[in-house]
Order: structure tokens, then sequence, then C-alpha cells
């Protein structure tokens, strides 16, 4: 049977796809603020020598990662206030698990990041007497940060994608707006299809962003 496709209903829906598109960037921007400094502690703590401090830190990031962040969310958002005895809105349990989530990420990026200076630069720290904090802001941290910036930039354009999961757990983003319209009209595939293109909208110009960056920075590699 042939389809006829026509976009024109959705008019009358404009506010929320802008409702939704709004929370989708805010989600976006908020999770990876918090996730940059969920990030830079859990990074930190992987750098130091003491299996106290490293064991537990490390227990965690492989939590995050090792598990789907859909089952996460759901786990965070069902089963732990049963275990604490708490009332945890869908709005916080989206930031905690979100935010979490790239957070484990930013930490491996951190910590590659400062492990792949070359050990000649830290003798050389260490060598004109700098403290630890010293020699990590004026030597190690500048050529470090260089090599973080693309990753950070390609897991922060992941992390726009995955806000796309708290829709499960009825937080208005712009997928559950969509669903929400679907249920309305009975009209998927448009409706979807316009869900698309707004997170292609999105995600287009972060990804030539981050192409640029990398091809400047391949640039001054070869000056």
């Amino acid at each position: 049977m042939h389809y006829q496709w026509s976009f024109g209903f959705l008019t009358r829906y404009e506010h929320l796809f802008v409702l939704g598109t709004a929370v989708t960037i805010a989600y976006t921007v908020g999770t990876v603020l918090l996730g940059l400094l969920i990030g830079l502690a859990l990074g930190m703590g992987r750098l130091a020598n003491s299996k106290l401090i490293n064991a537990p830190l490390l227990a965690f990031t492989e939590l995050f990662r090792c598990t789907p962040l859909l089952v996460q969310l759901i786990w965070i958002y069902y089963a732990l206030p049963v275990l604490l005895h708490i009332t945890l809105s869908a709005t916080a349990a989206a930031t905690i698990t979100l935010s979490c989530y790239t957070g484990v990420f930013y930490a491996e990026i951190f910590r590659g990041g400062i492990v792949s200076i070359e050990r000649g630069q830290w003798d050389a720290a260490r060598a004109l007497g700098l403290p630890w904090w010293q020699m990590m802001r004026l030597v190690i941290l500048p050529q470090a940060v260089r090599r973080m910036i693309p990753p950070f930039m390609n897991q922060s354009i992941t992390q726009l994608k995955n806000t796309s999961l708290v829709s499960v757990i009825a937080v208005p983003d712009v997928l559950y707006q969509g669903e929400l319209v679907t249920g309305a009209t009975y009209r998927p595939l448009e409706v979807y299809t316009v869900v698309a293109l707004i997170y292609f909208a999105l995600l287009l110009p972060s990804t030539f962003l981050v192409r640029a960056y990398e091809s400047r920075l391949a640039r001054r590699a070869t000056t």
C-alpha cells in the first residue's frame, strides 16, 4: 500500500518540539559539565599509587562502563529509591545517570591524556624542583589538554545522543515529545522523521567543529 506522507499537521505541535529540543540541550550541557567534574575527580584519583584509593574508583568506573546506559537509567530510577528509601524524580535520576556515565569516560580520557605525556617531560619538571601541583599545571596539563580535547568533544557529542534514553522514564526531551505527538496523531513516520532531523541539526555542526579542530591539531603537529 502506498503511504501518503504529510507533514503539515506537525505545525500544531511545534511548541512541543521546541520544548523537547530545549530539554535535550539542557540535559546535554548540564550532564557534560557535571560529568567533567566527576571525570576530573575520578581521573586524578586513578593516578594515585594507593590501591586503597584506586580500587573503589576502578570498580565505579567499570560498573558504569560495562553496563548499558538504559539499564543504569532504569535501575537508578526504580531500584535506587527502594534501596535508599528516598524519593527520586525522573529529572534527578536522569541527571545522576547521564553524569556518572559520561563522567567515567571523561575520567579515562583525562587519565590517558596525562599518562601519555613523555617520561622526559616529567623528569625535566622534577629536575626543576617543581612541586607536584605546579608540575601538573605548568608542564603536564598544557600538553595533555591538547590531546584530550578531541576525545572530550567526541564523547560530548555522544552524550547528546545518549539523552534520548531519558524518554523511557518520562523526561520530556524531544524524543518523548515525539512519542506524545505520535500518540495523538497516529503518524509515527512523519513524527520520528522530524525528531531525527532535529538530532541531525544539533549534531552536524558539532561534528564539523570536532573535525576542524582535529585537522588544526594535525597541521600543528606537522609544522
